[in-house]
């Protein structure tokens, strides 16, 4: 283990990868989101009925924290083109007559523009936009009933028998900074010590440093065991790093989680360590291992469900997400973390990843031993 941490520390392959490469991409990832909000979406307006109600509805929509009106229009043609030109992701159109239908009990359509292209401005947009149309075609009719004479309470009951209440747990305002960062986070650090794992035992061939570890131990067990201690504590320096650094830097720190976060993070790492050094005992090839490690990792945050439910996925993909540590590391982060909850809620989770454990550790062991062994033999050849 002693031997393992000076080679950390002194073999570029390792330092770079474990403990320059984490800092700068976790500080990055997080000043990417330090607006934490996407508000203020550039939108424009084409009112052709120039009436107070569609003065209205432009001064209510201006309101909108996600909307910020920044062209006026007069054709569909001026809208396609600014957002060609990415000047606006929205606009509104109130048609001619609008007022007057209304006020005859005549449908009058709002068309609302977004851009697909953008699928979260666009979202937030329609968000923003669909509640204060919707809320103000109610209060034409609730002030038509007022002047036809109708109670107030009772025509507001008349208008909206049933009222909708919303309630958003554990990120209610959609911060980006608080959603996205973690997340970021912790897949970049299963890239780092997987890319770093598969180096531990196929280096030792690649530099020729195999005769001074074995004269340590020819035990695969104890090497084996020995380097992933090593790389373990220096996967807590991480921990470390981005509980008492990074969170509290971008607004994350949430203390009361940390115990059970750093049970489920050890786990992570452990995963991580046995699936590298499982391919570093299977070939001394160090390109090849390598591109395995990144194809490996690479699209771990896609396949997570993080960002799409992976119950939507076909049924191989949910297949190559499951063969993944971070996926199972991602379900119980989000009880743990985000919802806070005790950690008997993560056991399923963690029992998934004490299986990666149990099965990459006794492969290493086992496959490495025949590596030694044949290369003790050829020697005494």
């Amino acid at each position: 283990m002693v031997r393992e941490w000076k080679r950390i520390f002194s073999i570029p392959n390792f330092y770079v990868v474990l403990l320059i490469i984490p800092p700068i991409i976790f500080l990055f990832y997080g000043f990417i989101y330090q607006k934490q909000f996407a508000r203020e979406l550039p939108m424009a307006v084409w009112d052709e009925d120039g009436s107070s109600v569609s003065r209205t509805l432009t001064d209510m929509m201006e309101h909108n924290e996600n909307i910020h009106f920044t062209h006026v229009v007069f054709s569909n043609a001026e809208i396609e083109q600014l957002m060609k030109e990415g000047k606006i992701f929205g606009a509104v159109h109130f048609p001619k007559n609008m007022e007057a239908d209304a006020k005859k009990n005549h449908q009058s359509n709002i068309t609302l523009y977004t851009n697909g292209a953008y699928l979260v401005p666009a979202k937030m947009i329609y968000k923003g936009a669909a509640e204060i149309i919707i809320k103000g075609g109610l209060a034409v009719v609730l002030q038509k009933a007022e002047k036809q004479g109708m109670a107030a309470d009772k025509a507001n009951t008349l208008v909206q028998p049933i009222k909708l209440n919303t309630t958003v747990l554990y990120n209610p305002e959609f911060n980006y900074q608080l959603y996205l960062t973690p997340g970021l986070v912790t897949v970049g650090l299963q890239m780092a010590l997987i890319v770093a794992s598969v180096l531990i035992l196929n280096l030792e061939f690649k530099k020729e440093t195999i005769d001074s570890l074995l004269k340590i131990s020819t035990s695969s067990s104890q090497i084996v065991i020995g380097k992933m201690l090593a790389h373990l504590c220096i996967a807590w320096i991480l921990f470390i790093l981005i509980s008492f650094v990074v969170f509290p830097v971008f607004d994350l720190w949430k203390p009361q989680t940390y115990f059970s976060f750093f049970i489920l993070y050890t786990l992570l790492s452990l995963s991580c360590i046995g699936i590298g050094m499982m391919l570093s005992a299977i070939s001394n090839n160090l390109l090849f291992v390598v591109d395995v490690a990144l194809f490996f990792t690479s699209p771990a945050f896609v396949f997570s469900g993080f960002t799409f439910p992976r119950w939507a996925m076909p049924w191989y993909d949910q297949v190559y997400a499951d063969i993944m540590p971070y996926t199972h590391f991602l379900d119980g982060f989000i009880k743990l973390y985000f919802m806070e909850l005790p950690i008997g809620y993560a056991i399923p989770e963690m029992v998934r990843l004490l299986v990666f454990i149990g099965i990459t550790f006794p492969v290493t062991i086992v496959l490495f031993q025949r590596k030694v062994n044949q290369y003790l033999k050829t020697l005494r050849s």
